[in-house]
C-alpha cells in the first residue's frame, strides 16, 4: 500500500472517531416522564418545590442531597444528588438537572441553578436631561 492511502485511512478513522465522540456527549432535554422511559442520561428543567423538605446534613453525609422538583410539564419527582448542596439553592428560579432515573428517583450527576438577578428588584431611576445651547456666543 502507498503511504498516501495509509494516511487517507488514518484521517478517515480520526474523523469518524471525532463524530462518534461528539454525538455521544450530546444529551437531550426532557421531562421526568421521558427519564422514566429511557435509560439514557438527559437534562430536566424545572423549579424547586419549596413546600417539601430538602435533605442535606453535611455532618452526617456531605455527599447526599435530595429534594423535590417539578419539571416544566408539571410532573414532580424526588431528586437525589451525590454531592454538596449548591450555594443559595433555595433561592433558585430555575434548575437544570443532568442525570437519569433509578428506582423511581431522578439521580442527578450535575445541577445548574439560575438564581434571581441582583438587579431585578433594584430599578434604576433615570433622569432625562436636555442639553441647551447657550444663547450668548
Amino acid at each position: 500500500m502507498k503511504k498516501s492511502s495509509i494516511f487517507g485511512i488514518i484521517v478517515i478513522a480520526i474523523a469518524i472517531a471525532v463524530i462518534i465522540s461528539t454525538y455521544s456527549n450530546t444529551s437531550v432535554y426532557g421531562s421526568f416522564n421521558d427519564a422514566k422511559a429511557t435509560k439514557a442520561e438527559l437534562h430536566v428543567v424545572g423549579q424547586l418545590n419549596k413546600t417539601k423538605e430538602l435533605v442535606y446534613d453535611a455532618t452526617k453525609d456531605a455527599n447526599y442531597f435530595s429534594f423535590y422538583m417539578k419539571d416544566n410539564k408539571g410532573e414532580e419527582c424526588k431528586v437525589v444528588y451525590s454531592g454538596t448542596k449548591p450555594q443559595d439553592f433555595e433561592r433558585s428560579e430555575q434548575i437544570v438537572l443532568t442525570g437519569q432515573m433509578k428506582d423511581g428517583e431522578f439521580h442527578a450527576s450535575k445541577i445548574l441553578t439560575k438564581c434571581p438577578s441582583k438587579y431585578k428588584d433594584n430599578k434604576l431611576n433615570v433622569t432625562e436631561v436636555n442639553a441647551t445651547k447657550s444663547a450668548s456666543l
